[in-house]
């Protein structure tokens, strides 16, 4: 992975070259990287340190640095001791070390996880370490003596994997004259892990089994210290994330634990989905439907998944437990955010966001791209044939076999993901009492297209698209360059939605965004931001809901047979929220109550693989 310590990512537009269409290099590899939200690495100036930027804080000594001298980062300061040992699965604890020099590290700082698209890495070893709880913070030159609007970042990945270094928001920074923290959180079974033994000898926060949605509150804590001394105001911090890292802010909305911590909050493509603690350990697999339990991770460690004590857990390689945790098969659903009525309310966030006494009243922020599920399915070779150039010798002229499939798939899905993981959350804190609510659609897809990948048209307005045009910078890896161009749009774009961020931080509205107000959203009046280039940019006032659109689902006249019409039903009803099994087995008349959607989706997975070697393009 490219060394993010020695990487700036300043203005595109008009300031930094560009790599052309016609140039093969960014296309190597860039199969596999599609699935990554990765910054595409660029040969800049290393960073300085900057006279008169040394900071002190609860946790160390840090010197800032720069690359362009308009925007200064502090990176890698620890925000908690290190979760190892007996610390391993316990609440994080505060590191008071104001004495210490910190020194950033040298290389990317992850947490335990799998090497992936998400990191940039290849292997079958995992990556990283559990001394991982470090943060970035970067401000304006001018931040000593201000009171700047604070914004929260917090990364996505599914929370099993992802790094704080992939994201330099200091283009943001800049324009919108706001400092941003950006953190590390633990991930996978180190983050979210249920088992009897753990809670039975714990007292207090450390009986909780969210130890990475307590790592992000302790990051929070710290930023109420100590961002100050960075030119933050810590009464204006706005919390704000995508894809897990939007579900963390819905999660972090709902806990009982995060009063005054934050003031705002904005879900990028976020989704509610939880787990109850009996769910989370599913004993003999009690629930069919789970993977990777605590109960089934511990029997697969060869371990007593009942008698196994705290301890011999602790004892337990790191290494080899996400080994373990990942070679077991998941589905759709894996615990991860528990419902355990002492981080999260026991009814789940969802619930609990309707709740006054639950939810936070302060002003919220959620959308969903339009095409949110092309990110996985644009190199599945059910959807997407591979044509070889010169004899594989180049990288595979990709398009879509059966377009109108594709997109009625597409469609549906990604409006399934609005429909429960930003219009039914609103509709949730609305009925709590809070009425600053706002939401927004991404419709950008005026990708760089080129001969061997239409970009536009696998991809359009994918899951993570968005972050570039808030952070100002390619994400994507080697093809960012083509999702994030060079052009008139994408700079319009961009100026667009980091002024409604910035507005949303420093004021609780995304305000008017380009000439045009901004309505608030309601469940009777749901106003949607449809964020787009030129005149495409409108307000929409229909809402989605999810019973129409298993409706629409049901057509006679859609391009599916009947098992693909249960798969795309099934993965509607188990994805982004609660998942709703009894609603499958009576869709449409019981359609689908003979078929096994999970495993027809694993029979169509082999049979790809047994025809082409993998069921995704290389």
């Amino acid at each position: 992975m490219g060394n993010w310590k020695n990487q700036s990512l300043t203005s595109r537009f008009g300031k930094q070259p560009m790599a052309t269409s016609s140039g093969l290099g960014p296309l190597l590899g860039a199969a596999t990287l599609v699935v990554a939200c990765v910054v595409a690495g660029c040969s800049v100036p290393p960073p300085k340190e900057v006279a008169g930027t040394l900071v002190t804080t609860d946790s160390g000594r840090v010197t800032g640095v720069s690359s362009n001298e308009r925007v200064v980062r502090w990176l890698d300061i620890p925000y908690a001791q290190p979760p190892v040992g007996d610390f391993r699965w316990r609440a994080p604890r505060k590191l008071d070390n104001s004495d210490q020099t910190i020194v950033a590290k040298t290389h990317d700082v992850l947490c335990m996880q799998m090497p992936g698209a998400a990191t940039n890495t290849e292997g079958e070893v995992p990556i990283g370490s559990e001394d991982c709880l470090y943060l970035d913070v970067s401000a304006p030159r001018d931040f000593a003596g201000k009171r700047y609007p604070v914004m929260f970042w917090i990364h996505g990945g599914g929370n099993t994997t992802g790094t704080k270094d992939t994201y330099d928001f200091s283009e943001l920074v800049e324009r919108e004259q706001v400092v941003v923290v950006t953190i590390n959180y633990r991930l996978g079974p180190l983050g979210w892990f249920t088992h009897p033994s753990l809670r039975d000898d714990a007292a207090e926060l450390d009986r909780s089994p969210n130890f990475g949605t307590l790592d992000m509150i302790t990051a929070l804590q710290w930023t109420q210290r100590n961002i100050a001394q960075f030119g933050g105001d810590a009464e204006n911090v706005t919390i704000f994330g995508e894809s897990a890292g939007g579900h963390n802010v819905f999660a972090l909305l709902a806990s009982p634990l995060t009063e005054d911590l934050f003031h705002k909050a904005i879900s990028q493509s976020g989704y509610v989905t939880t787990v109850n603690t009996r769910q989370a350990f599913n004993q003999d697999r009690e629930f069919t439907q789970i993977d990777r339990g605590g109960w089934e991770v511990v029997k697969a460690l060869n371990l007593d998944p009942v008698q196994v004590t705290a301890e011999e857990l602790r004892r337990v390689d790191a290494g080899q437990l996400l080994s373990v945790y990942n070679a077991l098969e998941k589905d759709h659903l894996a615990p991860l955010t528990t419902a355990d009525d002492i981080v999260i309310p026991e009814q789940g966030i969802l619930a609990a966001l309707a709740e006054p006494n639950h939810a936070s009243n302060i002003p919220v922020m959620a959308g969903a791209n339009r095409d949110e599920v092309t990110l996985w399915l644009g190199l599945n070779r059910y959807f997407v044939q591979g044509e070889d150039v010169l004899f594989g010798l180049l990288p595979p002229k990709l398009s879509v076999r059966d377009t109108q499939k594709y997109r009625h798939w597409i469609d549906l899905r990604s409006r399934a993901w609005r429909a429960r993981g930003v219009d039914e959350p609103l509709a949730a804190l609305h009925a709590s009492g809070n009425d600053a609510l706002y939401a927004y659609r991404f419709d950008w897809d005026e990708q760089e297209d080129i001969w061997f990948f239409p970009f536009s048209e696998i991809l359009g307005a994918a899951h993570g698209a968005d972050i570039a045009f808030v952070m100002g910078a390619p994400m994507y890896g080697s093809i960012g360059e083509y999702m994030y161009p060079d052009t008139d749009s994408a700079a319009q774009m961009t100026e667009r939605m980091m002024s409604a961020w910035g507005n949303f931080a420093r004021d609780g509205q995304p305000g008017i965004v380009d000439g045009m107000p901004w309505p608030e959203f309601a469940p009777r009046s749901p106003h949607v931001m449809i964020l787009d280039s030129g005149d495409a940019m409108r307000v929409d006032a229909k809402g989605v809901y999810l019973d129409e659109l298993l409706q629409e689902a049901a057509s006679p006249s859609a391009p599916l047979s009947s098992v693909e019409r249960c798969i795309l039903v099934w993965e509607m009803l188990t994805n982004i929220g609660e998942p709703y099994y009894g609603h499958y087995q009576r869709w449409n008349d019981g359609e689908c109550s003979d078929i096994d959607a999970r495993a027809e989706k694993l029979a169509t997975r082999l049979a790809l693989e047994a025809e082409y070697g993998s069921a995704t393009l290389p």
